[in-house]
């Protein structure tokens, strides 16, 4: 259920940037790309803060994560 949710959110923040792509226009093309680019940068960095945490529990468990 949980990945279903995730997946919904996603679908919706993709729809969300497509409706800003479209407003936007030829308009501001580069306010668009500033916002991707900066929702890139926090995506990227939370998956890295996620992978970490991920070997730290698994190195005090005394576990391999296999990363």
């Amino acid at each position: 259920m949980t990945r279903l949710l995730q997946l919904i959110g996603l679908a919706a923040v993709l729809a969300l940037s497509l409706l800003f792509a479209v407003v936007a226009g030829d308009y501001a093309p580069w306010y668009f790309a500033w916002i991707v680019g900066t929702v890139m940068i926090v995506l990227i960095a939370t998956c890295g803060a996620v992978l970490f945490e991920t070997q730290e529990t698994s190195r005090a468990d005394g576990r391999d994560a296999g990363f």
